[in-house]
């Protein structure tokens, strides 16, 4: 039962970094030449934007390795918790995380920041640029706030 959890686990992982990164070549090959945006609602708009930072463009100008090698320590951190989980919420969660981080991750080592393309905007409030990963890495991190305010006393091993 546990391995199967995490198999499920790999797979969701798999595919938010699969729709992640077709996603932002998708961006990258339809908004970068020439350098454009497309209004999708009267709300949202896809514009290219490169994040050097992390979430919401923090910590922009810090070095990349400092970058890099936290996201891998945390990852390889939910990897090995997932692991040893049971709990399908609990391991939906830790996967959407991973998923989202390593998608960032891996455009950090190709172009040195991160693709990001999805523009909101409501009654004059600009939400930062964002993109699939860091959707997928929101949503788990709502499902592990709800996981540990309602879950219960269960044992993850």
């Amino acid at each position: 039962m546990k391995h199967r959890a995490f198999v499920f686990g790999l797979v969701v992982i798999a595919v938010v970094f699969a729709v992640d990164q077709w996603t932002k070549q998708l961006a990258i090959d339809g908004l970068s030449n020439p350098h454009r945006v497309i209004e999708v609602t009267p709300f949202m708009n896809f514009l290219l934007a490169w994040n050097s930072g992390v979430s919401f463009g923090l910590f922009q100008g810090q070095a990349p390795w400092v970058m890099i090698a936290a996201t891998a320590a945390i990852t390889i951190g939910f990897l090995i918790w997932m692991w040893r989980t049971r709990d399908r919420l609990l391991g939906i969660a830790l996967a959407l995380v991973i998923g989202g981080a390593v998608g960032n991750l891996v455009d950090r080592l190709r172009h040195g920041a991160v693709t990001d393309f999805i523009d909101m905007h409501v009654a004059g409030y600009h939400w930062p640029v964002f993109n699939i990963a860091d959707s997928a890495i929101t949503i788990g991190a709502v499902l592990l706030l709800i996981d540990s305010l309602f879950g219960g006393k269960k044992s993850s091993r």
